[in-house]
């Protein structure tokens, strides 16, 4: 999120694009087959880019990802992510540049999300410092941000009916919430709290606290002081089966926005739904990094 609000970015690397209709469709037996760099920009001139790639678009070492005309790179404590991406229906164009994420430090954290392991959210870095210099107009700034992963060998709507995540920054660090239902009626509710040097602790959860559903009707919570009405104060990302937007809440007192994300799993399992997200996820099963081929 750029400092001061109106702009933001998310990227996800994945190996077995799980919001994939492709990796879907093909029994999800091949996660290398269905590899993705999502971009999207939120604010004036925003993008999305989610191209589903086949194998041979995947190059990978200890310390870089590099997947089609995209790659991540880790060097001296820093994040690099260089961009060339297309961005999908029906805001075209081409997404290009640079965004360098600098954590203020690495945690060891992982949280079971299943009792039984299947599903693992790892905080490599819950506080980062982000710059972002990418090839359009506004699109040069620097903000607050952070670096995730969630590992899994089963697929999410196998067992979530739904959950909701939130990522809050404080004067020291960074609080964030994972609330969660599973399909055999149990739920999660975990809440920890990171400072700047990664030491992570966790703490008694806020109590719930409502926000209006997502324009898709996504029904969306999060949590506050008791007694405290969080918002949303933009919303970046809206589908039938997600929502994603900058959130303010307040913690101990302290106001503080954030990114929020809801995932409603049940419509997620419609078959109904992978023809729509089709249109927004092309397959590109080809690809080759030799330039005369």
């Amino acid at each position: 999120m750029r400092d001061g609000g109106g702009r933001a970015v998310s990227i996800i690397a994945f190996i077995g694009s799980v919001f994939s209709p492709w990796y879907a469709w093909s029994g999800r037996r091949d996660p290398e087959n269905h590899v993705c760099l999502n971009v999207a920009t939120y604010g004036p001139g925003g993008r999305f880019a989610m191209t589903d790639r086949g194998r041979d678009a995947l190059r990978q070492t200890s310390q870089s990802m590099t997947i089609g005309p995209s790659s991540l790179r880790w060097q001296d404590g820093q994040l690099e992510v260089l961009i060339d991406e297309r961005g999908a229906p029906p805001m075209f164009g081409r997404l290009r540049g640079r965004i360098t994420v600098t954590p203020s430090a690495v945690t060891q954290v992982e949280l079971p999300l299943t009792p039984d392991g299947a599903h693992v959210w790892r905080p490599f870095a819950p506080t980062c410092r982000i710059a972002v210099d990418l090839d359009a107009p506004g699109w040069r700034w620097q903000g607050h941000g952070y670096f995730d992963a969630n590992f899994g060998t089963r697929a999410l709507e196998e067992d979530f009916d739904s959950w909701t995540w939130g990522r809050f920054p404080t004067g020291t660090g960074s609080n964030c919430f994972y609330d969660a239902i599973r399909r055999d009626g149990s739920t999660l509710a975990a809440a920890v709290r990171f400072d700047a040097d990664g030491a992570a602790c966790a703490v008694e959860p806020p109590p719930p606290a409502r926000l209006r559903r997502s324009l898709w009707q996504v029904a969306r919570q999060t949590r506050a002081d008791p007694g405290h009405a969080p918002r949303q104060v933009q919303n970046m990302l809206d589908a039938p089966f997600y929502s994603r937007s900058m959130v303010t809440t307040r913690l101990d007192g302290v106001e503080t926005t954030g990114v929020h994300e809801a995932l409603d799993l049940r419509r997620f399992r419609s078959p109904l739904l992978k023809p729509m997200l089709a249109l927004r996820v092309p397959r590109r099963a080809r690809w080759s990094f030799d330039p005369g081929r």
